[in-house]
């Protein structure tokens, strides 16, 4: 059988499994109660292993790993038009989720990981999750399991490697690995990790601020090659369905015409736009101050910066310090989908962002963060949010965290309404519905969908 009946057989395959539901959701709730997890909010150190580099206006650490905090401002015709503390991390990152056949069934290998940002103790997480300071050990401590297969990936199957971008509202052009390999050894398998199929973390996928963000970024890269498929196994697979939309979303052919738009518009905006960026001090913020217990906006905004004191049992490391950022509020991100002519299909936009790799990216078509004003929203945007508040179409509403290494306790409303497609009415040129065939085939680019996209598609059933 093919690499995508697999998937999709996997996707529907919730009991008979390695391990049920039952013991999934025991394995869970044990270590939610047995790890020792202590995060306390203390003074910054301006002047401690975190520190103010005086010649640079940049807070970092004395490896001069992990990460850094700068300032950051967006220019439009000499005006500034944004600025805020940014998060500097140029290396890349493992993502990483292993998979093998098990008893017919392919099985994803994944970790109860906790994270000092964490709203709850554990998240269900891929495999490894490192930074490339993590698994170079800069932080003194143990490598993390299962990294040698990560590192000798040309051994095995590939299913997934792609760099992918993360909050480019917070981060600056960050990117990581988001890799699936496929394996057919036996493995050792640490307590902190259990097997679990497609269709059991699409269970989790329901439970609020269960699934991280980043084992929602690597499911979203998985890859539906229909040309594999037997006419047999297009048969199989589309009676898994129960939503014969969505299987003709995923099957349908891919549309080039819309493909060429698409980039069109992109690439017009990255050769047009007339913002510029720059990184400068943090000090040099007019509109940011540095104080004892934070950094924040002398005006309302999304987020201020704190300093945490950590102690987290099983970790590589188990005790630390470290700058967070701290959401002030809640974001919404979502999208509408609807049925077109038995397909369905979903509508996106062209988004930039300050700290986006490479400008914009396909986004969806609401992502509203705290400080935002909804008496700017355009015409999309309110019929989003007059159908979220009315709950008519609802198909999806689930609150999500964001990746809890760097922000503490951020969780964001995540939303998929269904809708006639006339009820949108003529598209702005920025917005395009897409089948999923179509994202999905965007995906496999680097850069081209955002996290806060990609976090949407995954919440989808079949």
């Amino acid at each position: 059988m093919s690499i995508t009946y697999e998937i999709v057989k996997s996707w529907k395959t919730v009991d008979g499994c390695a391990n049920s539901m039952e013991e999934i959701n025991h394995w869970i709730e044990e270590r939610n109660e047995n790890l020792k997890v202590n995060i306390e909010k203390v003074d910054f150190s301006y002047d401690g292993f975190w520190y103010y580099d005086e010649r640079k206006g940049y807070i970092k650490n004395l490896n001069n790993s992990f990460f850094q905090l700068a300032g950051y401002q967006e220019i439009e015709e000499d005006r500034i038009v944004g600025e805020q503390p940014i998060i500097l991390q140029n290396e890349i990152g493992y993502l990483g989720i292993i998979c093998k056949m098990i008893e017919g069934t392919l099985h994803f290998l994944m970790q109860t990981k906790i994270e000092p940002g964490n709203i709850n103790v554990i998240q269900l997480s891929p495999t490894i999750q490192a930074t490339k300071s993590n698994f170079t050990r800069k932080h003194g401590g143990k490598a993390p399991a299962y990294l040698d297969y990560f590192e000798n990936s040309h051994n095995y199957t590939v299913i997934v490697d792609q760099l992918q971008s993360e909050q480019s509202s917070r981060f600056y052009k960050k990117r990581n690995r988001n890799i699936i390999i496929m394996v057919d050894e036996e493995l050792e398998i640490e307590e902190s990790h259990k097997w679990m199929t497609l269709g059991q973390i699409k269970e989790c996928l329901k439970v609020d601020n269960l699934v991280n963000m980043d084992t929602r970024t690597v499911l979203s890269c998985l890859p539906f090659e229909k040309e594999e498929l037997s006419e047999s196994e297009r048969k199989e697979i589309e009676s898994m369905f129960q939503d014969k939309a969505l299987y003709k979303s995923i099957f349908s052919k891919n549309d080039n015409e819309q493909f060429h738009k698409i980039f069109n518009r992109i690439n017009n905006y990255k050769m047009y736009n007339l913002e510029k960026s720059r990184l400068l001090p943090l000090k040099s913020l007019k509109g940011w101050k540095m104080k004892k217990k934070e950094i924040s906006c002398r005006t309302p905004y999304d987020f201020k910066v704190i300093y945490c004191r950590i102690e987290i049992e099983g970790r590589e490391v188990r005790y630390w310090e470290q700058p967070l950022i701290e959401a002030l509020g809640m974001a919404v991100f979502g999208i509408f989908t609807c049925v077109d002519q038995g397909v369905r299909k979903f509508l996106v936009r062209v988004k930039p962002e300050m700290g986006c790799f490479d400008s914009a990216e396909l986004g969806p078509i609401v992502q509203l963060e705290p400080s935002n004003e909804k008496n700017t929203l355009n015409d999309i945007e309110k019929l989003f949010f007059e159908k979220m508040e009315q709950n008519q179409g609802v198909l999806k509403k689930i609150l999500l965290s964001e990746e809890g290494g760097r922000f503490y306790h951020e969780q964001n409303q995540n939303v998929i309404i269904e809708i006639e497609k006339n009820e949108v009415g003529e598209l702005p040129e920025d917005y395009f519905w897409m089948t999923y065939a179509d994202l999905n085939k965007v995906i496999q680019f680097n850069n081209c969908v955002n996290i806060q996209l990609r976090n949407l598609l995954t919440l989808l059933d079949i």
